[in-house]
């Protein structure tokens, strides 16, 4: 696990997480935008640079910090999903 933080350690520099800003979401440092805001873009099909081109104050390695961002999160937990022929 530290290996994998340390090697993402440089992403999450860019990311910021402070109560007085958007309600404690996890946000671009230095920015009010929400990393969730910066996944959506990317779950709707948007390149990094069509994000960066629609949130000037992000640059491509900002939407790739998002992204190691979130898939830390996602090694965190486990989300049970219904099995197909599980009773």
């Amino acid at each position: 696990m530290r290996l994998r933080l340390a090697a993402a350690g440089a992403h999450f520099e860019r990311i910021s997480i402070d109560p007085a800003v958007c309600h404690g979401q996890a946000c671009i440092k230095g920015t009010r935008i929400p990393v969730a805001v910066v996944l959506d873009n990317l779950a709707a099909g948007l390149s990094a640079e069509d994000i960066v081109a629609s949130y000037p104050p992000l640059g491509v390695e900002d939407v790739r910090a998002a992204t190691a961002y979130a898939a830390e999160l996602a090694r965190e937990r486990i989300v049970e999903i219904g099995r197909r022929g599980v009773a």
